[in-house]
């Protein structure tokens, strides 16, 4: 059973990481400017996020 878990957190983390490495790349350039964000980071912001 704990295998099972950590197969299913595993895949839920990486859902929410695609999720939001897909809005942070898709967001208009002027508001990830705004936010001090570049859309090319999109993928190592979201994986700090999610994974730590």
């Amino acid at each position: 059973m704990i295998v099972f878990t950590k197969v299913r957190t595993a895949v839920q983390k990486r859902a929410a990481y695609l999720r939001l490495k897909n809005e942070l790349a898709s967001m208009p350039q002027d508001v990830a400017i705004d936010l001090g964000l570049f859309r090319e980071d999109a993928a190592k912001i979201a994986a700090k996020a999610i994974y730590g």
